[in-house]
């Protein structure tokens, strides 16, 4: 159930990065070096690092019931920005025959030729070797153990086996997103506990509501390249109503933080008011199926868990007096 077969365009690789209509061989030796970098800057999905890293550091404040040492943050966050970089450029190796097929992607740099891919593959391994060597070294092993295994698990669970063949791809898969959390507890306690993990529900479930409503919006991409994405397998209705499911149990894992995590009034109430909003705007979607509704559940999503976790910081500053 949720499988679907691809087709065998779906399947083909690209050999070469210069097969897009008017993208010459000359293209990698004529740009210039700043748009060399701007290219393998765009390889590592910098908007999506943010956002992971957006759980980080408030994770990293809760576990030291204050601020932790400014370096370490820094370390943390350089460590984590390091491997999230590789994973999101090895993740575009692998897609980078899909992405020529998607309106949304077809402007990627191992689509248009401004990146080798073999370049791509040794820039994604190099950033996972540094963020390993760097998290072992100024933070701890247990968080440069958990950093390169969230990329593993994107890479070879996600990537490879679930995103072309099912649509339980992002439900799955989406784990990956969710160990910052831990990465953030662990560099500052070297342990884990059931508050981590319960914030790792949190994002879990937070990831599928999030992509769906994205994926409402491109779900021709995705069916014109054989990726079945919930919404391109199956109708807007369902799609919403897995969302609010899933909506319903982030809303109550994110309320279940306030005890485990022994939080207080700022970051309950802003729990329970956030978690509310986000409610009605996957209702919103069942309600219309309409992609503008679709679209405004994903701009919340994102404000909702920038939110929730800048209230987990203000709850411990008011709470400490740091």
């Amino acid at each position: 159930m949720g499988v679907a077969r691809l087709s065998p365009r779906s399947r083909t690789r690209v050999a070469e990065p210069n097969t897009s209509p008017g993208i010459s061989p000359a293209r990698h030796s004529s740009r210039n070096p700043l748009r060399s970098v701007r290219a393998y800057v765009s390889l590592t999905k910098p908007r999506i690092i943010e956002l992971l890293l957006v759980t980080t550091v408030p994770t990293m404040v809760v576990a030291d019931r204050g601020i932790p040492s400014v370096w370490l943050m820094v370390a943390t966050v350089v460590g984590g920005t390091l491997a999230a970089g590789g994973a999101n450029a090895i993740n575009m190796y692998v897609d980078r025959d899909i992405d020529r097929l998607m309106e949304r992607t077809r402007n990627r740099p191992l689509v248009t030729g401004e990146i080798a891919p073999v370049r791509a593959l040794v820039f994604a391994i190099v950033l996972e070797a540094l963020a390993f060597i760097w998290l072992w070294g100024f933070v701890n092993l247990l968080s440069a153990v958990l950093a390169v295994s969230a990329t593993a698990f994107y890479v070879f669970v996600y990537t490879l086996w679930l995103k072309r063949t099912s649509s339980r791809n992002i439900i799955i898969g989406g784990a990956a997103g969710a160990v910052p959390v831990l990465v953030g507890w662990a560099a500052v306690t070297n342990s884990l506990d059931w508050a981590p993990l319960v914030l790792f529900g949190v994002i879990f479930y937070w990831t599928p509501p999030h992509f769906w409503a994205l994926a409402i919006r491109y779900r021709d991409d995705y069916r014109a390249a054989s990726v079945p994405m919930l919404p391109a397998v199956a109708s807007t209705r369902t799609t919403a109503v897995r969302m609010i499911g899933y909506t319903v149990v982030l809303w109550g894992l994110s309320l279940l933080f306030s005890a485990v995590g022994e939080m207080g009034l700022v970051y309950f109430v802003s729990a329970v008011v956030l978690g509310a909003v986000f409610l009605y705007y996957a209702v919103q979607v069942l309600r219309t199926q309409a992609t503008a509704s679709a679209m405004r559940l994903f701009s919340y999503s994102i404000t909702y868990i920038t939110l929730l976790f800048a209230a987990m910081v203000v709850d411990q500053v008011v709470r400490t007096g740091v």
